[in-house]
């Protein structure tokens, strides 16, 4: 007899594990499946998120900026340090130990909720049945709802063959076993630019590829050139409207042939990281008759309540439509859920925050003064400078700026870009008064604690009717 479920969802990612854990807070009978294996080739939950992307990336970005303020910065508090090393394989040992305590975390909560889970792989078969194989073999359930959660993975490019071992992509330069003394970095986003920043930290000489003619074109132009000043002052060596066309292994060393206005030119690195971009991953997730469809780019095809188009089928996250982003994929994993159960899931994408954990950190959420400009909306601008910021200078961190868009007949808060240290923390009562639908004038009244980095929100906040304080206006 056929297992039955209420709702099985295919996926234990950021997107996955929360649809289930929502799903069972509601009393559904729920089972999570999901495929993943972590570095010691045991199932892992968590997904990219958890094992090889969000959670490892930022343990990195957190050692390599203690060895940077050493090497670096430490010397203006009076601190001095004789010859300070870094231990590759204790950095990479941290951050292991962090992953797997958050992946067990993930077990003992959907022990805690109820949540049925199967290691293997899930397979959509007709009329809601899942297919599920491990190494025990292969079992068919039913379920009443199904969750598509099955994430994304790496993109890659012609003539660049990943052996995670030399040409390595976002999981493989996780675990470089140490400092490479030139690392070239395919693609100047997210991933390439946290990861080259975790070696360029540690003392390898980091070349960014860019094959698009502006640096973080989906940024506000005016945080994005400030950023890229300040890599540069860092070290970090980014070349924009630059196409690898091919990248070769000899010697143990990486031969890298690229070409920028139809001239070619060979280099070689130690490593070679690939990050130009994710997609969704479906590859064994639909059977041919499950009568799911695919979009042009092979995303799984949803409506604007992540309904596909099988009744009772729901997809979410990097598989479908929308920023590839860990907050997003949970947010609509929630949303299904209270849909499942007759509530009104709600995910606004225009108040999804995007944030680059570099040193300064990057964080915008809403329009830039580009789209703005494109879609011919009034706006008013009010920026305030982090080197006018009491606690920034107290901190040695006075780089950046906070810039904040608003209507300008209404007021509306429609953008927020912040370009300092912290700055992902800083964007939340943006994100938050974007929700409610308030205005500038509403950061502007409310009291932030001094001396705090949040008072850059708040002066800029009052910069937009050019009444900031600590600023000519």
């Amino acid at each position: 007899m056929t297992t039955q479920y209420d709702v099985v969802v295919i996926g234990g990612g950021p997107a996955g594990y929360v649809a289930a854990i929502r799903a069972a807070q509601m009393g559904f009978n729920t089972l999570c499946v999901d495929r993943f294996k972590g570095k010691d080739g045991k199932y892992a939950l968590g997904g990219t998120c958890l094992n090889v992307g969000c959670i490892p990336s930022k343990a990195l970005l957190d050692s390599s900026k203690h060895f940077d303020h050493m090497t670096h910065s430490y010397d203006v508090h009076g601190i001095s340090f004789e010859n300070p090393k870094m231990d590759v394989a204790t950095m990479i040992a941290r951050k292991d130990k962090i992953v797997k305590q958050l992946t067990g975390g993930i077990a003992q909560l959907f022990k805690a909720n109820k949540v049925k889970y199967i290691a293997g792989s899930g397979k959509l078969l007709k009329d809601r049945q899942v297919e599920i194989t491990n190494d025990d073999g292969t079992q068919v359930v039913q379920a009443n709802h199904v969750i598509l959660a099955s994430g994304s993975v790496p993109i890659s490019i012609p003539n660049v063959e990943i052996d995670n071992e030399h040409i390595v992509d976002n999981s493989g330069a996780l675990d470089i076993n140490a400092v490479p003394e030139r690392l070239g970095v395919i693609g100047g986003g997210v991933i390439g630019l946290e990861l080259g920043s975790v070696w360029n930290r540690l003392g390898s000489e980091v070349k960014v590829f860019e094959a698009m003619d502006t640096f973080l074109a989906a940024c506000d132009q005016g945080m994005a050139k400030m950023a890229a000043r300040t890599f540069k002052k860092q070290g970090l060596d980014i070349h924009l409207s630059t196409f690898v066309k091919s990248a070769t292994i000899k010697d143990g060393k990486v031969k890298v042939v690229s070409e920028k206005n139809g001239e070619q030119v060979t280099e070689t690195f130690d490593k070679l990281l690939v990050a130009v971009g994710r997609k969704a991953e479906t590859e064994g997730l639909l059977a041919d008759d499950c009568g799911v469809t695919l979009t042009d780019r092979g995303q799984i095809d949803v409506n604007d309540d992540c309904q596909t188009s099988v009744p009772n089928v729901w997809a979410i996250g990097d598989a479908v439509r929308g920023p590839m982003l860990a907050h997003k994929g949970s947010e609509e994993g929630s949303a299904v859920a209270e849909r499942i159960a007759g509530q009104h899931g709600h995910v606004d994408f225009n108040t999804v925050p995007f944030v680059i954990y570099t040193e300064p950190e990057l964080a915008w959420v809403g329009k830039t003064e580009e789209q703005l400009k494109e879609a011919g909306v009034a706006y008013k601008v009010g920026t305030f400078p982090m080197a006018a910021n009491g606690r920034a200078l107290a901190m040695n961190e006075p780089t950046g700026m906070v810039k904040l868009l608003a209507d300008e007949e209404t007021d509306e808060l429609l953008g927020a870009h912040i370009y300092s240290a912290n700055a992902a923390d800083l964007l939340s009562e943006c994100v938050v008064t974007m929700e409610f639908k308030g205005c500038a004038e509403d950061l502007s009244r409310i009291i932030h604690a001094h001396p705090t980095l949040s008072e850059a929100v708040f002066e800029a906040a009052m910069n937009v009717d050019k009444r900031a304080i600590h600023k000519a206006n």
